[in-house]
C-alpha cells in the first residue's frame, strides 16, 4: 500500500488545501512575492507495517503579480486551484505565479518520486 500527502509552509505555520475560491484568493495574496515551503512525503506499507517512508521539502519565491493577474488566474483556474495545498500547479497556468523554485518537480507536484523508484527497483518491482 503507498500513501502520500504534502503540506505548505509559510512562516511557521503549516497549511492543507483551500476550501474555496476565496480562501484560495487570500492563500494566494499572502505568499505573493514571498517564499514558502511545500513538505511532500510518501510511504509505502506491506501487511499493515511501515516498510519505507520519505519526506522531501522544495523552497518556491512567488513573484509580486498584480492584481489583475491574480484574478485572471483564479477565473481560468476556477475549482482546479483547490485541488493543490498551494492553489496552483505547476504544470499549468500556474508556474507564472513564481518568480524561483528550488527542488525536485516531482516533490512539488506531491509525489517525491526518485526515492520510491529506488525502493519499487530493489524490491524487484521494477527492473533495476
Amino acid at each position: 500500500m503507498l500513501g502520500a500527502d504534502q503540506t505548505l509552509e509559510f512562516q511557521g505555520k503549516l497549511y492543507d488545501k483551500a476550501e474555496t475560491l476565496p480562501e484560495a484568493r487570500e492563500r494566494l495574496t499572502t505568499l505573493r512575492g514571498k517564499p514558502h515551503q511545500l513538505h511532500s512525503a510518501v510511504v509505502v506499507a506491506q501487511r499493515g507495517a511501515v516498510v519505507w517512508r520519505e519526506t522531501q521539502s522544495a523552497t518556491l519565491r512567488m513573484r509580486d503579480f498584480s492584481d489583475a493577474f491574480l484574478e485572471d488566474y483564479l477565473a481560468a483556474e476556477g475549482e482546479a486551484a483547490l485541488g493543490s495545498v498551494g492553489c496552483y500547479r505547476l504544470e499549468g497556468l500556474g508556474l507564472q505565479l513564481f518568480a524561483k523554485i528550488e527542488g525536485d518537480y516531482f516533490t512539488i507536484l506531491g509525489l517525491p518520486m526518485m526515492g520510491l523508484l529506488d525502493l519499487l527497483r530493489r524490491r524487484g518491482v521494477l527492473t533495476p
